[in-house]
């Protein structure tokens, strides 16, 4: 699989609401904002990237990528987000992950390429710690019919989707990969995690 034939989907359009509000890819981690982070991990692995954002779309935009919102008005969640990414993908892949992961494999869209083209399954999945990571996907541009049909019959969770659709569900041995920040103290145990500071 060549990088170029996958678009990175960062996903920052939620409300962050166990954060207080934060715009949660903005905030600051070793110095640098969540979504710098993400995008040195994810950049490698991927031809070009977009972020979903349908707030501080400015702040988003200075690092130099599109920032696309999602087309469903009432902050419909991440499958939101999702839709968007796929509308405006312009390569056969789309490679989710979400804004708030610092530490997501370096591998993860390899190893999830490798599954898809080897089971021919329409998504492939990341799973860790027990348990599904769906936010951590790799979908081919078709599922963008099934995905807003689902949606618009008012689906609104990822799995359910997913399930519905058929994914192959790739296995990672490192769950502190898939770590995500949803609160101010999960931030703070983030901060003194050595695997996240500068290089």
């Amino acid at each position: 699989m060549s990088t170029n034939s996958v678009t990175g989907l960062i996903l920052a359009g939620g409300l962050a609401r166990r954060m207080d509000g934060r715009e949660k890819g903005l905030l600051p981690l070793h110095g640098r904002p969540l979504l710098a982070h993400v995008l040195e991990r994810l950049a490698p692995q991927v031809g070009a990237i977009l972020v979903n954002a349908n707030r501080n779309r400015d702040a988003y935009a200075a690092f130099g990528l599109p920032v696309i919102a999602d087309g469903i008005e009432g902050y419909a969640g991440p499958l939101a987000g999702l839709q968007a990414g796929l509308v405006a993908c312009n390569t056969p892949l789309l490679a989710s992950v979400p804004c708030d992961a610092p530490l997501l494999p370096t591998d993860l869209v390899a190893r999830l390429a490798d599954a898809l083209e080897r089971s021919g399954a329409p998504v492939a999945t990341a799973f860790a710690a027990g348990r599904l990571q769906p936010a951590f996907m790799l979908c081919r541009r078709e599922v963008r019919a099934d995905l807003e049909r689902y949606i618009a019959g008012g689906g609104r969770k990822v799995q359910t989707w997913l399930a519905g659709l058929g994914t192959i569900e790739v296995p990672f041995e490192d769950a502190d990969a898939f770590a995500n920040i949803n609160t101010p103290e999960e931030l703070n145990r983030m901060e003194g995690n050595e695997r996240t500071t500068s290089q």
